[in-house]
């Protein structure tokens, strides 16, 4: 059997990230602990959810389950020291890759002007096995193209009013937990806070039905398969994916 290759550290010389995902919950399945990380190194970070998953809880109306799921949210990004979430509002569930998804995540990146932009895996499974879903894959996709739109003075031109203006600085967009990931970044000491974010997220892990879910031996296992390709104890993982040159 083949052993793992060694990750590569990713880079940390910037100062503004912005985390674009498809749901609540989204980073806090593995990501929350590197964005501990960053903002305990005075980084600021801003999340952004395209949905407010509306759709998660089987036994919730979407009204209901959409305050239920942004409040959860907000405070399990104020735990890791994230205090701006937007939500863009589309349709739970039933995103698609194209136009309209570009156009709402190219005007996130013109207004916070990120240097790196995070997002979720969307290659077709995790560690090959187990199917991603379809937002998520929509919503990867779409920003990775977004960002490149997002510094095109021509694309998307009615966004630009009231002093927005394109954005070209972004230099990096890292897709976290990968099957692809080839860089990670240490969060052995902000593991905790990762855990302590998803398990705010405790109406909508009841509503799965996961009687026996431990948020933590969850997080902990697959931290640890990183940690270990990175040579420390606890790690998040990224496909890394270079915009500007500047790699």
């Amino acid at each position: 059997m083949t052993e793992p290759s060694s990750l590569t550290a990713v880079r940390e010389d910037w100062s503004r990230a912005l985390a674009v995902v498809a749901h609540p919950d989204d980073m806090e399945f593995g990501g929350a602990a590197a964005i501990a990380r960053w903002t305990a190194q005075g980084k600021t970070v801003v999340y952004c959810m395209v949905t407010s998953g509306e759709a998660g809880i089987d036994g919730v109306a979407p009204d209901e389950c959409r305050e239920i799921r942004t409040a959860e949210q907000v405070e399990s990004a104020r735990i890791v020291g994230v205090d701006q979430v937007d939500f863009l509002g589309l349709p739970d569930g039933i995103l698609e890759y194209g136009v309209t998804l570009r156009r709402a995540i190219a005007g996130v990146v013109r207004l916070h002007r990120p240097e790196i932009v995070i997002t979720n895996n969307f290659r077709d499974t995790w560690d090959g096995q187990f199917l991603n879903q379809a937002d998520h894959i929509a919503v990867g996709r779409a920003t990775l193209d977004a960002v490149r739109d997002a510094g095109n003075r021509w694309i998307f031109n009615d966004q630009l009013r009231d002093g927005l203006e394109p954005w070209n600085g972004v230099r990096q967009v890292w897709a976290a937990g990968s099957p692809q990931s080839a860089h990670a970044v240490d969060i052995t000491d902000t593991f905790g806070a990762g855990v302590e974010s998803l398990v705010a997220h405790k109406a909508y892990i009841d509503g799965l039905g996961w009687e026996n879910f431990d948020p933590a031996e969850f997080l902990e296992g697959v931290s640890r398969q990183a940690g270990s390709r990175l040579g420390v104890a606890n790690a998040t993982s990224f496909e890394v994916f270079g915009i500007s040159g500047d790699d």
